[in-house]
């Protein structure tokens, strides 16, 4: 054996009741698990749990990973797989054209990737530029992605609010076909954001139909966590079950006064899918606030045309005041048609260091939103303090849940959830609240994603599988972030491994870059 891990409560993925062994990893998996003699190398991990390495099934880290080769933001929780390409909007498949726009667009998510060397167009291009890494070496952990449906569509029909032509529905069917076929593992939209908001039902069942036929899954941010949400997803169940398609809920979640005490409707709903035979899974984050960028807040009908149309008419005192009417008043689709209360919104992070001393505070009114907005070039980042902690322990423990950080890296003050998602289950909702038992945890931060992913050799403690390994203390295991310190790195979790590589060891961070691209398998039906 290269390495032999002794003495670990093995928690292994299934949910099943956790058991003592040692396990012994050669050649980058597993190869026993039991009572082992010496490897060349061996860890004392007595008093540790020993889990497969945790999958962040909803990540905003498309270029921290080429930008940064510590992000110990993710590898200092456990994380040992990131699925990318979230909320409909990414980096391939682009022309310069689509590309210049979505870098305008997602700055807030992002940054505006100036430090980065856009010398891929498609997805394949991308996932192979992820395999380089830093001089050929690797990334930090290893990453999926889905193709996303928003910018496909930019890249097609462009940023207006109009139906695709049939013409372009087949154009933008075969971008979806290339981009699973290079090796995405679904196509995800986000459907409060331009311009994905502008797609039909229709649309998106017939580009749905493309993922099925892959063995992919459709992720959609849908279009409303507030006023009519219970609607909004059951469009999407019902458009993945008129496709054929397998269906994955992005940070599912009820949210604002309007669904306070409403998770149980959900997830009747989603239970009866599941009953009738449905492929349903979803992921949520352990907070109560949103995050997301200012802009998106505003009704699509603003932000049509891209972000350039979006600054001219911010300029515009006529335009300016309809757009604060409909946030105020009639209720914005891109704030999930609530009115918005301003003192929930908190600004996170901006571009500009002009605007620095508005992160941390509540956004006082309209005027302040737009001077942000036109200022820092639709760049600022904000939490929506809009959750309701019934709601997200209810969904947490439905049998389709599964473990989603949705963490935005940029800004001052980002949510702690993009450090704290992982340590903070397993600490918070395990030791200290029950709500969760820690093998039933772990099966929804491994083994489930895992098999969402349809990845037949990851996600579980078993011989022949990857040595993608977390070890962490379940008396000790706590998020770090907060509120106000939200970059603070988790404790309790000293080492996490790699396809056997250590890239977290006595909890500092080794120079391990061990992640790559991990890419959908099996057949094309047709």
């Amino acid at each position: 054996m290269d390495l032999v891990i002794r003495g670990a409560r093995v928690v292994d993925g299934t949910g099943g009741p956790s058991y003592t062994a040692d396990v012994g990893v050669h050649e980058g998996r597993i190869a026993a698990v039991g009572r082992l003699s010496g490897g060349r190398e061996t860890v004392d991990a007595h008093g540790l749990a020993l889990a497969p390495g945790f999958v962040d099934m909803h990540a905003h880290s498309d270029l921290a990973l080429l930008r940064d080769p510590d992000h110990s933001a993710k590898a200092a929780q456990g994380v040992t797989l990131e699925v990318l390409g979230q909320d409909g909007l990414s980096y391939a498949p682009v022309d310069d054209r689509t590309l210049a726009g979505v870098r305008a667009a997602i700055t807030g998510w992002n940054g505006p990737g100036d430090d980065v060397d856009f010398d891929w167009r498609t997805v394949g291009e991308y996932l192979d530029r992820l395999d380089r890494g830093f001089g050929g070496e690797g990334i930090a952990v290893n990453a999926a992605y889905l193709v996303p449906q928003g910018t496909v569509r930019a890249h097609v029909v462009g940023w207006d609010d109009r139906p695709a032509t049939a013409a372009e529905l087949d154009r933008m069917r075969a971008l979806v076909a290339d981009g699973l076929a290079q090796g995405a593992v679904g196509m995800s939209s986000g459907l409060t954001y331009t311009p994905g908001m502008y797609a039909s039902g229709a649309e998106l069942t017939e580009l749905c139909r493309v993922v099925a036929r892959y063995g992919g899954y459709y992720c959609p941010h849908h279009r409303s966590y507030g006023r009519g949400a219970l609607a909004a997803y059951a469009e999407m169940v019902d458009l993945t079950r008129e496709a054929g398609c397998a269906l994955h809920l992005a940070h599912a979640t009820m949210n604002f006064g309007e669904n306070e005490g409403r998770a149980g409707a959900l997830l009747a709903l989603l239970d009866a899918a599941l009953d009738a035979g449905a492929d349903i899974t979803l992921d949520s984050y352990p907070y109560t606030p949103g995050c997301t960028t200012l802009v998106a807040l505003l009704p699509g009908w603003a932000n049509a045309g891209g972000p350039e149309a979006v600054l001219a008419r911010l300029r515009d005192d006529a335009l300016a005041e309809r757009i604060r009417h409909a946030l105020e008043h009639e209720g914005a689709d891109g704030c999930h048609g609530v009115p918005v209360d301003w003192s929930t919104i908190e600004v996170s992070g901006v571009a500009d260091p002009a605007y620095a001393a508005h992160v941390g505070t509540r956004v006082d009114g309209w005027d302040t939103a737009r001077r942000l907005l036109i200022g820092d070039r639709l760049a600022p980042t904000v939490l929506q303090h809009v959750g309701h902690e019934e709601n997200v322990r209810a969904i947490m423990r439905h049998r389709a849940h599964t473990g989603g950080s949705d963490g935005i890296l940029q800004g001052a003050k980002p949510h702690p959830r993009a450090y704290g998602t992982f340590p903070h289950y397993l600490g918070h909702y395990v030791r200290e609240l029950g709500l969760l038992s820690l093998e039933e945890c772990v099966a929804h931060l491994s083994g489930r994603p895992a098999a969402r992913l349809r990845l037949p050799d990851r996600g579980l403690v078993r011989v022949g599988h990857r040595a993608d390994l977390v070890l962490f203390d379940p008396d000790t295991v706590a998020a770090g972030s907060t509120y106000e310190r939200p970059r603070t790195l988790p404790a309790g979790i000293p080492h996490v491994l790699i396809s056997g590589r250590f890239v977290m060891r006595d909890g500092h961070r080794t120079q391990v870059l061990a992640g790559r691209s991990v890419r959908r398998t099996g057949h094309v039906s047709r």
